[in-house]
């Protein structure tokens, strides 16, 4: 309570009432309790509660996830990486820098932004400077990893919610940003973009890229990935998953990324698969994309031509041709 005291206003125009009432433990929004746990605001039904809220609130014994399996799915694989990799590395803000290359940030001082699918928080922490208010959602345990990387930051809401089902008004908020969340959903990315019209005037995406700018060798080795990603995804043991983890990254990605070194100095790099990506990465960062492109069941991928069909939604689609192909920016 003490946390959202001051920001009880903003709270009633995010989610479109003034019949909202806080107590220490709860936000009642139209008679509606969402718990409150270390100032997460718990959007969800209790029957899509992650297990390991359900051991932090004693419910262990609570209703079955009335969710498909493939969402669970999804809910551990990525709780279980950012309670893995939960710090905030020197790498994410030249990613930062990367992916916000099309975005004038300057012009959101006095504005309210979103993080969908904020993960650790990664984006929000270094964009909330640049803000009046920012709010953090996701859908795993890895929310509470974002308010702890967040916690000397006054002006940001945590919501542990699903993307889908937002219980937001419209227009709740000037600006989403939502990186690399979309194409790990069920739902068509493209289609769960058009949703979101409504909530936002301006908005920035990135979506796995289906290899269109690169040579035909990147997607052959993509197929074979894609079969070995589909056999990992299923394994559910952590200590598996940290061995595979770190064998992938030293076997695999390290070498590439060495080879890649030696060719560019022919100026050839571009040639090979992972080293754009990962040049300049350490050893931790490049586990934990190991462990979010072959832990995940679901991964959609767009050409440049199918990212443009959102201009039948949208008055204006920008996609940057910089490294993050591909990441676009719509304007409603």
């Amino acid at each position: 309570m003490q946390y959202y005291s001051n920001k009880l206003k903003a709270l009633k125009d995010i989610l479109g009432t003034n019949a909202i009432t806080l107590t220490d433990t709860e936000l009642i929004v139209d008679k509606k309790k969402y718990l409150i746990v270390e100032d997460v605001i718990i959007l969800l039904d209790p029957r899509q509660y992650p297990q390991t809220l359900k051991k932090r609130l004693a419910l262990q014994h609570a209703q079955e996830a009335f969710i498909a399996e493939c969402k669970e799915g999804i809910q551990y694989s990525f709780g279980d990486e950012w309670t893995r990799f939960p710090y905030i590395l020197p790498e994410h803000k030249n990613e930062f820098k990367l992916y916000f290359d099309i975005v004038n940030i300057n012009e959101y001082a006095d504005k309210r932004v979103c993080d969908l699918g904020c993960g650790i928080g990664r984006w929000s922490y270094f964009f909330q400077p640049f803000c009046r208010e920012i709010i953090l959602l996701d859908f795993s345990e890895a929310i509470f990893v974002a308010r702890n990387n967040l916690k000397e930051c006054s002006n940001a809401f945590f919501f542990m919610g699903d993307i889908e089902h937002l219980p937001f008004k419209y227009d709740f908020c000037d600006f989403i940003f939502c990186l690399g969340v979309l194409h790990h959903l069920e739902t068509p990315a493209l289609t769960a973009i058009r949703r979101l019209k409504p909530y936002a005037p301006s908005s920035l995406y990135y979506l796995y890229y289906a290899l269109d700018n690169r040579p035909a060798h990147y997607r052959y080795l993509l197929a074979t990935v894609t079969i070995l990603r589909k056999v990992l995804c299923t394994i559910r043991n952590p200590k598996v998953r940290d061995i595979i983890t770190t064998v992938i990254a030293i076997c695999i990605y390290l070498p590439l990324v060495y080879i890649g070194k030696l060719f560019n100095l022919f100026g050839k790099g571009a040639l090979v698969p992972l080293y754009e990506g990962h040049k300049n990465d350490s050893l931790h960062r490049i586990r934990q994309d190991v462990y979010d492109r072959f832990f995940t069941g679901i991964e959609q991928r767009f050409t440049k031509k199918e990212i443009m069909t959102l201009t039948d939604t949208y008055s204006q689609v920008t996609i940057a041709n910089t490294e993050g192909y591909w990441h676009f920016y719509c304007l409603r």
